[in-house]
């Protein structure tokens, strides 16, 4: 019997990460995911030019779909690594986890692949949340770093329930309008035909900022911008950032390199970036008790 094309690659880029992709990867595994199979999805680990790099059993140690690529670069920037990881993908479905620091919820897959089945020119995005009490550019000159993180993830017995997450998060700014608002600014968890990503050029290499600057916001914007695309919010679902020193994430305000990455973005786009408007989403998901703090 000719087995099915698979339904999804995932393409998540790691740098000095090797704390937090443990519990990134655990939540795209097969222990955490509901609703899915070994064979629909394959996880593509881009290991982008760390100095202390993961080593591939940190990765394929998560199941057989599980891969995992060095990918040698002076680069500070993400984009090369993303589209190395999208040439490499199977799946007729690509999804990009630009900062492997941010965990999933465990109906991500099934809803994602849901929605590429009812609308196959779905772009799918997932809402952000920040792990602890504030959005990390606070929280973490207030106190909270690694080891209140470790011990929080602990007592939340998240690997029990993943919906647990969103009982010690705060929502993104990127998402702040919640699930029933505004299509987020920026998508941490982005989905869409691999085709249409190849076609369109991928993210653009142009947008070399420390952690990408606006290549995500960049390439949101040029997708949403085809004629024929069906914007997808998924609900109840979404993705939790780690707190790991992030160039942008983690940043205090006053070292915020928000300035930079609009006056790169300007010098590439010849206008200061806006998200383009998404008046009519199409909504696919649940929604889990927890989730629903986070309606609007």
């Amino acid at each position: 019997m000719k087995r099915s094309p698979m339904k999804l690659s995932i393409v998540v880029i790691m740098h000095n990460m090797r704390r937090e992709a443990a519990r990134t990867l655990y939540s795209l595994s097969l222990a955490h995911q509901i609703g899915v199979k070994p064979d629909d999805y394959e996880v593509i680990v881009i290991d982008n030019g760390s100095s202390a790099p993961l080593e591939e059993a940190d990765v394929t140690r998560f199941g057989p779909q599980f891969h995992y690529h060095f990918h040698e670069t002076s680069s500070k920037s993400p984009v090369g690594a993303v589209n190395l990881g999208a040439q490499m993908a199977q799946g007729e479905g690509l999804a990009i986890i630009v900062d492997g620091a941010r965990m999933a919820t465990p109906g991500i897959l099934h809803y994602t692949m849901s929605a590429f089945a009812a609308f196959p020119e779905a772009v799918v995005c997932a809402l952000s949340w920040h792990l602890g009490p504030d959005v990390q550019p606070k929280s973490t000159q207030e106190g909270y770093n690694q080891t209140v993180e470790d011990a929080m993830l602990e007592q939340a017995a998240w690997r029990g329930d993943g919906y647990r997450l969103f009982d010690i998060s705060t929502i993104a700014p990127s998402s702040d309008t919640g699930f029933f608002g505004d299509f987020p600014v920026e998508c941490s968890w982005i989905a869409l035909s691999r085709d249409r990503f190849l076609d369109l050029g991928g993210f653009d290499p142009a947008f070399q900022s420390p952690g990408g600057g606006f290549c995500n916001h960049d390439f949101r914007n040029r997708v949403l911008q085809q004629p024929d695309v069906v914007p997808v919010k998924l609900l109840g679902e979404g993705v939790f950032h780690q707190v790991h020193g992030g160039i942008a994430t983690n940043a205090p305000p006053k070292n915020h390199p928000l300035q930079s990455f609009h006056e790169e973005y300007t010098r590439l786009r010849g206008t200061r970036f806006a998200p383009v408007p998404v008046p009519n989403p199409i909504y696919v998901g649940g929604m889990p008790a927890a989730a629903m703090p986070f309606l609007k």
